[in-house]
């Protein structure tokens, strides 16, 4: 067997959510992605540019030793292996439809690299390639890395630059004295909100599991509004809105909220390829506030000081917890989803044009995962609009759908448009 290694923080993290997963739910933690193809690539070319972008990444050729799920470790990289990129017609289907397929097949971790990809061709030729990756493996930032390499490879493969660290490197990092210091000092945080966080849970009102995703072009444009106005972040503005819909359902002024730290803030890490995402503790208190302005700047700062203690060590913290069992569980969690080279407001990179409407669109889907939080809310900025979408369990429909109006609503209201 492979040399073996810890696991970084955030690897850690993954593993922590998904180890009591019954095989019936081990596809939960995967992720498909469609990437379109230039015309004239063929699967030569193809599988040459994903096999430059696999050599560089250690994320993407390393297996789990996972036989003590508490003691869980990385094997070393296995060596770039020369496969074929196996090819799939798509019969005319969608690709997001044959890519979502591909996504509800499990990976072994500890057989297995966490990742694979398809060739899909129409009618012979190439049109697209299906990237499907386990969160271990890669987080949103690193996915949409990985296809910005892939086309500058389609183009070049041996062009791509420098070698990324890996996460082995990452974990090294994260136990050194000044690494150990961070995790000491996260570990406080938790600590400190825990000791002064009310319990405030989210009603039970029903016995399902619903995601609703609201889209809304209005409500992105007003949410840069609203955060030029604070000078705050975009991300702070619509948590600040969707907050305080989750307080007002719980009736309370002071909510305890999970918010997914990147932990991507330093130059070294930020390229790379594995999950370096992280659950952290906020408190917001006044969350029913009218003024969303004021609220935005509150949401702002707390979250700062969250994001700030982003890398933890997820056992310590499960002990901690066992230690105050009558510490409240947070009420709600939030993530902005940040991907290199997002687009900004009025740009349309991608050929399509700001809808320009006011009326936002909700639409409800079968949740391809339960892994997480209970009440659990994902915004994403697209070209043209804000897309929020909310995961919540044993939450009634009406609410959710109060929840995502609200934001759209508040995020109109605060920027002067009724």
């Amino acid at each position: 067997m492979s040399e073996a290694r810890p696991l970084s923080l955030g690897q850690l993290s993954v593993w922590h959510d998904i180890r009591g997963l019954p095989a019936a739910r081990w596809h939960e933690p995967n992720n498909a992605a469609v990437w379109p193809l230039p015309p004239g690539v063929d699967r030569a070319r193809a599988g040459t540019a994903l096999r430059a972008v696999v050599a560089r990444h250690p994320s993407l050729r390393t297996r789990y030793d996972l036989q003590d799920p508490d003691a869980p470790n990385q094997l070393a990289p296995d060596d770039p292996l020369d496969d074929d990129l196996p090819s799939i017609d798509d019969g005319g289907a969608d690709p997001e439809a044959v890519a979502a397929e591909l996504a509800a097949e499990p990976f072994h971790l500890g057989r297995r690299h966490g990742w694979r990809a398809r060739l899909l061709t129409h009618r012979g030729a190439a049109s697209h390639l299906v990237f499907v990756k386990h969160h271990i493996a890669a987080d949103a930032w690193a996915q949409e890395l990985l296809q910005q390499e892939f086309r500058q490879a389609l183009a070049d493969p041996d062009g791509l630059g420098p070698l990324p660290p890996g996460p082995a490197e990452l974990a090294a990092d994260q136990h050194t004295p000044a690494g150990l210091r961070r995790q000491s000092a996260a570990l406080d945080h938790w600590k400190r909100l825990l000791a002064r966080a009310p319990s405030a849970p989210l009603p039970r009102t029903a016995d399902t599991v619903l995601q609703g995703t609201l889209r809304s072009g209005a409500a992105r444009r007003a949410a840069h509004a609203v955060a030029e106005q604070a000078q705050v972040s975009v991300s702070s503005v619509v948590l600040a809105a969707y907050a305080r819909g989750v307080a007002r359902i719980c009736g309370t002024d002071a909510l305890l909220v999970q918010l997914m730290s990147a932990n991507r803030f330093a130059g070294r890490w930020k390229g790379l390829v594995t999950s370096m995402n992280q659950w952290v503790p906020a408190l917001l208190d006044d969350a029913r506030n009218d003024d969303l302005h004021a609220l935005a700047t509150a949401v702002h700062w707390s979250g700062l000081t969250a994001v700030r203690h982003g890398m933890y060590d997820v056992t310590a913290v499960a002990a901690l917890r066992a230690r105050l069992p009558d510490a409240p569980e947070p009420t709600c969690a939030f993530n902005y989803v940040a991907v290199p080279g997002s687009t900004p407001p009025g740009d349309s990179r991608d050929g399509q044009a700001d809808s320009g409407a006011d009326t936002p669109v909700i639409t409800w889907e079968e949740p391809f995962t339960t892994i997480g939080p209970r009440c659990y809310a994902r915004a994403l900025e697209t070209a043209d609009s804000l897309t929020v979408r909310l995961t919540a369990k044993d939450v009634g429909r009406q609410q959710c759908a109060d929840v995502l109006l609200g934001i759209h609503q508040a995020l109109l209201t605060a920027a002067g448009r009724r």
